[in-house]
């Protein structure tokens, strides 16, 4: 392989980059500890505290700790995800939109309007339940519509900003900047959690070995994700000779490989955030039936845990035929000439493709499954609830499969600008070869 990740200091423009996405962050971070006016956030953090082994952690962990704060990110990026899901949802079922996924970049803009106008409308609306459930709560230094309009207009324009952000970090820095914000917000609570751990150790409220099994337990979840995220199957493709412009390309066989977990860290995602949006609602009301169905719902309970491999299972199934069109990839197969050995070019190619796809697909939400229930269930019973939100399955899956992600991207832009250069030195060297190759004609012709 052409360069590496250690070649990024020699870049100006990945660097550029790269301290862009820092900056940006940054910016993230200094917002997560504006609070929002009028709130009694002393009174908060306590019910928070109270509440953070439940869904309360959950919300937290997705707005970055902004939720304790009451901050002006207390919404998150959640709305945007929420409404992204419903958009895709709807997508093969409405011909409008269907439409415009098909005219491309330019359908792709306008799909992106409408998600835009659909995060702030529903922004808008949690943030009112928001203002009623806290006045609810008595946590409201002067309760009325001054105090509601001023939080939903707080709150939906932290959500915009968010959202702003994400795709200047997407445009401009490094990565996806959607999923770069959420991994910013689980890393930058786990220096917080560890020191918490530690004290509770320290306290005897944790043994000092289940304190140890929970460091070891982590890194091996790690390791294992590590190991799923990087497999895949190769597919092997046959090229016979043909016309490539004005060469012959020799016959080869080439290989398409396949992740076991094509989905990546979008199916969690997608779940964590579809539980979080009436969590957020419910967690600030006094009703006795909203409480029962946020008890019903703790992280841990069986209801819970059913809902959220049902949710697992069913955006990796969705979101593996978003990006994977079997019936296009053979397709554009057929048309060059390529094609799997021992499968028929056309519907037979789709067909094997679908097949072996449903097979990686299931595996690989059960995969996930796995991974975000059982290491949450393990600190759960070990009394580990803040370890279990910012350690638990959920989070790390999406910490590892964005810096594999973003590490990838990386080393593109490395390689792409090694590529170039290398490219360069060569036509130079040619340049070369030829000017002194004319110089010893005209010598001999002397």
């Amino acid at each position: 392989m052409i360069g590496g990740l250690g070649d990024v200091g020699k870049i100006p423009e990945l660097r550029k980059r790269i301290f862009f996405t820092l900056a940006m962050l940054a910016v993230y971070r200094l917002g997560v500890y504006v609070s929002t006016p009028g709130i009694d956030v002393e009174s908060l953090r306590r019910l928070f505290d109270s509440g953070d082994g439940g869904l309360f952690g959950l919300v937290n962990m997705f707005s970055g700790g902004a939720l304790e704060h009451f901050s002006i990110f207390t919404l998150g990026i959640t709305p945007y995800i929420s409404v992204s899901i419903i958009l895709q949802v709807l997508t093969p079922t409405i011909p409008a939109l269907a439409q415009l996924k098909k005219e491309g970049e330019a359908g792709q803009r306008i799909i992106t309007r409408y998600t835009r106008y659909g995060t702030i409308l529903l922004g808008l609306f949690q943030s009112l339940m928001i203002a009623y459930g806290l006045e609810g709560q008595g946590l409201v230094h002067s309760p009325g519509w001054t105090f509601r309009i001023t939080t939903m207009i707080t709150l939906t324009a932290g959500t915009a900003f968010i959202m702003w952000l994400g795709e200047q970090i997407t445009e401009k820095g490094i990565g996806n900047g959607i999923s770069i914000i959420i991994f910013a917000g689980i890393v930058a609570r786990m220096p917080q959690v560890l020191v918490e751990t530690l004290a509770l150790a320290r306290t005897g409220e944790i043994a000092p070995l289940t304190v140890l099994f929970l460091f070891a337990f982590s890194v091996l979840t790690t390791a294992a994700i590590v190991f799923v995220e990087r497999s895949h199957r190769k597919i092997p493709i046959q090229y016979p000779r043909r016309m490539v412009g004005k060469h012959m390309a020799q016959a080869q066989t080439q290989y398409m490989p396949l992740k076991v977990n094509m989905a990546g860290v979008i199916p969690p995602i997608f779940a964590s955030a579809f539980l979080v949006v009436p969590a957020t609602i419910a967690s600030f009301s006094k009703n006795e039936v909203v409480q029962d169905f946020v008890q019903y719902m703790h992280p841990g309970s069986w209801i819970y845990t059913i809902v959220f491999v049902t949710l697992i299972i069913l955006f990796s199934f969705f979101y593996t035929a978003v990006i994977f069109n079997p019936p296009e990839v053979a397709e554009n197969l057929k048309k060059n000439g390529g094609f799997v050995p021992t499968v028929r070019p056309g519907k037979q190619t789709a067909d094997f493709f679908y097949d072996v796809l449903n097979r990686m697909t299931i595996w690989g939400a059960l995969y996930i499954a796995a991974v975000c229930i059982v290491p949450q269930l393990v600190y759960l019973q070990l009394g580990a609830n803040s370890f279990a939100h910012v350690f638990g399955g959920t989070a790390i899956l999406i910490v590892v499969g964005v810096t594999l992600d973003t590490a990838s991207q990386i080393e593109s832009h490395v390689v792409a600008k090694n590529y170039e250069a290398f490219m360069s030195r060569s036509t130079k060297v040619r340049g070369g070869l030829g000017s002194m190759s004319h110089m010893r004609s005209r010598l001999l012709r002397r």
